[in-house]
């Protein structure tokens, strides 16, 4: 039996593309290990997966700001690599598959003390500071954006991203049925990410006496982001996070409002869903989704309506113009390199064995 060793955390986009992969790798027959933080996000979702056997390492955070931890977490990171090589050591895993945040750096580096082969997947436009360091020590690079992969260099390659299995098993029906709506006006979905986007959330409420006469509005608006003074509103419906019914809902959306993450992203582009970002802005990240929703306008996929302008008025106008754009933005779509790259980082998987 072979076996793999997966490993990423911090954020939900570095957690989802395991979990898309990991129902394929169990199929082919794989021993599954996964190596993350203890309490990380990673934790909570890999931990509740049958089959999936979960250790956690010490892990510092790579952060580009001033913090008293900066001086800490070096030694965290230290720790962290020598229980990794150690792991490793005793797992003697066939491949390891990085999907990068600060916990694969010392997991990446154990493997390649052990001479294990890594692939590791970047999913933003600009590679991140874990992805940065792990290169030396992975056999491969792969990535969502093409200007990520000739960032990268020659070991690099553009395949998109794995996206959960059941993306295009939702239903229209089911989805609107969730949502309480019947299906008579376009439907316009609003998601912010798992933590909601507080900016864009009190935009489009501010926004629905526009925007109700002409869509039915489904606002997935992060957990504790609900406003009770709008139950009832009619053609509006707050969810606060879904799961397991969220390709329903997706399923009967004609129009999306999102932030610009790139997994997000892949799932409305593998969908043709025409969309609107609002990505978040760079004084308050590193820059990566302005990058991603950037590319996207570039390559005709997307509309963008960048954070500092965003009103009540311009969220309106630009929706409609997005609406009014819809045809052109799905064909384009429809005629980009596919966005779901699970089959090829699993050939990949296969082939770096060899």
């Amino acid at each position: 039996m072979k076996r793999i060793v997966l490993t990423g955390g911090g954020t939900l986009g570095h957690v989802t593309p395991h979990m898309a992969l990991i129902p394929r790798l169990q199929a082919a027959g794989y021993d599954i290990h996964y190596i993350g933080t203890a309490g990380g996000m990673e934790a909570d979702k890999i931990r509740t997966i049958p089959g999936i056997t979960y250790h956690a390492v010490k892990s510092g955070k790579l952060r580009r700001y001033f913090s008293w931890e900066n001086f800490i977490d070096p030694f965290r990171v230290i720790a962290g690599a020598f229980q990794s090589a150690r792991l490793i050591g005793k797992l003697k895993p066939n491949v390891v598959f990085s999907k990068g945040g600060f916990v694969a750096v010392p997991v990446v580096f154990g493997a390649w003390v052990h001479r294990v082969p890594v692939l590791c997947h970047e999913s933003d436009l600009t590679p991140g500071l874990a992805n940065k360091l792990c290169k030396p020590f992975a056999r491969k690079m792969v990535t969502t954006f093409p200007e990520c992969a000739a960032a990268l260099g020659n070991a690099a390659e553009c395949v998109g991203t794995p996206l959960r299995p059941d993306l295009h098993s939702g239903r229209r029906e089911e989805g609107l049925r969730i949502a309480g709506l019947d299906g008579k006006k376009p439907v316009l979905l609003m998601m912010g990410g798992s933590s909601g986007a507080q900016s864009v959330n009190a935009a489009l409420r501010e926004a629905l006496p526009d925007l109700l006469p002409d869509f039915d509005i489904i606002h997935i608006c992060g957990k504790g982001n609900v406003d009770e003074s709008l139950n009832g509103t009619a053609g509006y419906t707050q969810i606060a996070f879904l799961d397991e019914q969220l390709p329903h809902v997706m399923a009967c959306a004609d129009l999306v409002l999102s932030r610009a993450g790139s997994n997000a992203l892949m799932e409305f582009q593998a969908l043709c869903k025409p969309m609107l970002l609002v990505p978040y802005p760079t004084g308050a990240s590193r820059g990566d989704q302005v990058l991603n929703a950037q590319s996207m306008e570039k390559r005709g996929l997307c509309r963008v309506l960048v954070q500092e302008k965003m009103n009540r008025q311009t969220l309106t106008e630009e929706l409609r113009r997005t609406w009014a754009d819809r045809e052109r933005l799905i064909d384009a779509m429809r005629k980009a390199p596919p966005a779901d790259g699970t089959e090829r980082v699993l050939a990949l998987i296969e082939e770096i064995q060899k």
